[in-house]
């Protein structure tokens, strides 16, 4: 089988809610990490052969196939064609995969996998109406927030325990900007401020250093009157954009490109739409199984931070050591702007194998309506 190679990445910083790239649309913004991600790699853009670019919320800005109007914004030849992807929020990481598939399939040999989200900008569910009657008789669809709360039910999971992560999150995530870690990864972005005067973000927004147990503790849950889902331990609001290069062998030697990790196992999988957020559970065996890898043998996971009980719940089952699972934070203090957020993770984890010399990672991600995506790397 032909391999896929990730021969670089980039990102924007995130910025919080209404924050430093609120005033920027998603459509400029994926397009300023594509063009960066050419100048990176010198990698001449009219040999890419496809863009695949994760948005969720596909309407207004993200709308009219986003993933075609940024290369165009970015200056690509018109010949280099584009599509937008929704797997919700695993969508990059599906760019991802979809990527590495064309390349296995000797359909391509160059493809940008890329995604963006400008929450700010285009409202979550603005995309969506009313369920079908259909749908709705044969499950009790919920938010994901009361998802997230039966699973920390289910899973005896306590606001304490769910706070102490969270907040761990923010301490790691403020650890890895303290010692610059995300520097290699985080592209400029210039802007205005509030009251238009230019300005250049550099760092996450995120990340709050004054964050503590007992101003966690003062939140009200939001979902339940009795729950222990807060605005603090789950998932921030979030607008970012991320990309990377893949490539097959032959491209590598013919554009003369350096890998930095390798494809080995990806994976989809389905679970009840109802609690809906347990898919990196299933999704964590079954990509090892087609890895032909043991748990033990990963040393990076990525496990999307949707909420902290999704984490956690996944960690009661496979015991990890912690110091291995979101090592530099996750989207609890960095944000998860949704369609961005697997190529950042696919990103974060190949930086930390290269500092710690390790071998292999794992990015699993939960999605709405009861799914999962799961990939391993490999680092060359």
């Amino acid at each position: 089988m032909r391999q896929a190679y990730i021969v670089d990445g980039i990102r924007t910083p995130f910025g919080r809610r209404n924050g430093g790239l609120s005033r920027i649309r998603p459509d400029d913004l994926a397009a300023a990490t594509l063009s960066d991600l050419i100048s990176r790699t010198h990698v001449d853009p009219a040999s890419i052969e496809d863009v695949r670019l994760g948005c969720v919320t596909q309407v207004g800005e993200q709308g009219y196939n986003i993933g075609r109007l940024a290369p165009l914004i970015a200056g690509f030849p018109v010949e280099v064609p584009g599509v937008s992807i929704n797997r919700m929020c695993a969508s990059s990481l599906e760019a991802v995969n979809q990527a590495a598939q064309a390349i296995r399939a000797d359909v391509h040999d160059l493809v940008i996998a890329a995604g963006v989200e400008s929450m700010s900008r285009v409202a979550m569910g603005s995309d969506g109406a009313t369920f079908s009657d259909g749908l709705l008789s044969r499950f009790n669809i919920v938010p994901q927030g009361l998802s997230a709360e039966m699973i920390a039910e289910k899973w005896n999971l306590s606001r304490d325990v769910l706070d102490q992560f969270s907040l761990e999150s923010h301490r790691r995530a403020l650890k890895a900007q303290e010692s610059g870690f995300f520097a290699d990864e985080i592209i400029p972005v210039s802007t205005q401020d509030a009251e238009g005067r230019p300005v250049t973000i550099t760092l996450d927004e995120g990340p709050r250093a004054n964050t503590t147990l007992e101003k966690m503790a003062g939140l009200y849950p939001v979902f339940k009157p009795d729950g222990c889902v807060t605005a603090a331990n789950s998932s921030q609001i979030t607008d970012g954009s991320a990309a990377l290069l893949l490539a097959s062998e032959e491209a590598i030697h013919q554009h003369h490109l350096t890998p930095r990790a390798r494809i080995v196992a990806m994976t989809v999988v389905g679970v009840d739409p109802v609690i809906m957020l347990t898919g990196p559970i299933p999704a964590t065996a079954k990509v090892l199984s087609k890895a032909g890898l043991a748990f033990d043998d990963i040393d990076v996971f990525e496990i999307n931070e949707a909420f902290a009980s999704v984490v956690l719940a996944w960690g009661e089952e496979y015991h990890p050591d912690w110091q291995r699972v979101n090592p530099h934070g996750g989207a609890i203090a960095l944000g998860h702007p949704l369609g961005a957020s697997g190529a950042r993770l696919t990103l974060t984890a190949i930086h930390e194998l290269e500092r710690q010399k390790g071998r292999y990672a794992l990015i699993a991600m939960c999605i709405g309506w009861g799914m999962a995506v799961a990939t391993i790397l490999e680092r060359v």
